[in-house]
């Protein structure tokens, strides 16, 4: 028995280095991660039915006054601390949506978007983040949202 436990090391480490070389690998290689749900887990994409209607509601929670213009459709709109500000957009003749936003005093913006419903988009704009800030959120034809 002594014998066995002294050769086996050598012997794994052979086969291992032989695997190794002859470049044998997984054939469904997988990457783990692991994460606490509702803490370090990475937020799933907020995605939307292309084409769908949805109610789009922006919310200024900064102490300041925040401009608001919806592309190619408003001029730019002050919202005040604590507003709120919701329009319709979608159907089957709406191009991609987006959505600009910027302090009036320069400031950068941190913009967090949440899918409350299937139908409704808010966004809640707050103090800070690295300048510049979030500027913009944009929703794709494809139906999905991104900050930029």
């Amino acid at each position: 028995m002594s014998q066995l436990s002294t050769k086996l090391p050598t012997v794994l480490l052979a086969a291992t280095t032989l695997l190794l070389l002859l470049g044998v690998k997984h054939p469904h290689p997988v990457l783990a991660e692991t994460c606490v749900a509702g803490s370090s887990c990475r937020q799933q994409p907020i995605k939307f039915v292309p084409g769908q209607r949805i109610t789009v509601e922006v919310v200024n929670l900064t102490s300041g006054l925040v401009q608001l213009q919806q592309l190619y459709a408003t001029d730019p709109l002050p919202v005040t601390p604590g507003q709120v500000v919701s329009f319709v957009r979608g159907g089957t003749t709406d191009s991609n949506f987006s959505v600009v936003l910027w302090d009036i005093q320069g400031l950068p913006l941190k913009v967090n978007i949440l899918k409350t419903d299937a139908r409704t988009l808010r966004i809640e704009v707050r103090p800070g983040g690295r300048p510049p800030g979030d500027r913009s959120v944009y929703l794709k034809d494809d139906g999905r949202v991104e900050i930029l």
